[in-house]
């Protein structure tokens, strides 16, 4: 997920005591949005209290989560958060971060290899398009749930026009086999 660019260092956020945020890379004021929007971007950055010095971000993240969560589209469902909830205090509250972290890790290394599995196994075949459109939406998807995709989705090439009904049926009997083999390998 780190897509760190402009200064590619951890960028320093000033909270003040009016609840202003400051972007020291920038030189401005920003809202939790750009904080989230930086978030989505990979961009590494550290919220710290003005005054005290303090570091913030974990605070400043959770708030985050609970605008998004209040927006509508809810994406922790109530057992869960009753469930985390009940972790604190808990003799295992220690091992729920790693656990959480380690979760989402493989969360995402799956989504990236559902997307490459799908991408190569559409890509030369008459369905080729109805993929790259699925593709796109599941990367939307992605995005409303706050899970940025890892990667953008390769384009895929215009698949050539059969000569007749026989040669299109052999072809997707042939992409047909192809996809069997990789569920096969995936599995």
């Amino acid at each position: 997920m780190k897509k760190q660019q402009p200064g590619d260092g951890v960028v320093i956020i000033k909270k003040y005591a009016n609840r202003r945020l400051y972007n020291t890379e920038t030189s401005s004021y920003i809202t939790l949005d750009h904080l989230a929007t930086m978030t989505r971007e990979g961009r590494d950055f550290k919220v710290v209290d003005a005054k005290t010095d303090d570091d913030i971000t974990h605070n400043v993240l959770t708030q985050i989560i609970m605008e998004e969560e209040s927006r509508g589209q809810t994406m922790l469902p109530v057992s869960f958060l009753r469930q985390l909830i009940a972790m604190y205090g808990d003799s295992m509250q220690s091992m729920v971060p790693g656990y959480l972290e380690a979760s989402m890790d493989s969360f995402r290394r799956n989504q990236e290899q559902f997307k490459s599995a799908v991408e190569g196994a559409f890509a030369h075949s008459p369905f080729a398009e109805i993929a790259k459109r699925n593709m796109q939406m599941f990367e939307a998807a992605t995005q409303a749930f706050g899970v940025a995709p890892a990667m953008a989705p390769a384009a895929a090439p215009a698949p050539s026009a059969p000569a007749s009904k026989d040669d299109e049926i052999a072809a997707l009997k042939a992409e047909l086999t192809r996809l069997q083999d990789k569920v096969e390998k995936l599995g």
